[in-house]
């Protein structure tokens, strides 16, 4: 398990600026190396950065199975990435959405995501 996937997300409170691509590299480099910063399109602010990850299953069940585990992960640590399930694939989006970027805290959720994830394997 990364250091980063030991560590608690925190609520994020706004009032707070994005990480700079700068400030994400380092972080970037501690979790999986499937992990990607991409830009989506947003109503409210034009563009935000989000990370993002697909995870591939046998089947439909397991990549299920998998979004189940990682929605239980995201309520105990009060941080819902975007899940998005289809046959044999759980896509996983995070971002903080009170700022509109990314901030520590949605890295250490993706940590958090390779170590369950794999846990379960």
């Amino acid at each position: 398990m990364s250091d980063l996937a030991a560590r608690a997300c925190v609520p994020c409170r706004g009032g707070v600026p994005p990480l700079t691509d700068d400030q994400i590299a380092p972080l970037l480099a501690q979790i999986g190396a499937e992990w990607r910063v991409v830009e989506r399109p947003d109503p409210k602010r034009g563009t935000v950065e989000i990370l993002t990850r697909p995870y591939r299953f046998s089947d439909f069940a397991q990549a299920l199975q998998a979004a189940v585990l990682v929605g239980e992960m995201a309520e105990e640590q009060h941080h819902h990435p975007d899940l998005h399930v289809s046959w044999g694939r759980l896509e996983v989006e995070i971002w903080t959405h009170k700022i509109g970027g990314l901030t520590e805290s949605d890295f250490i959720f993706a940590a958090k995501c390779d170590a369950l994830l794999k846990q379960a394997a």
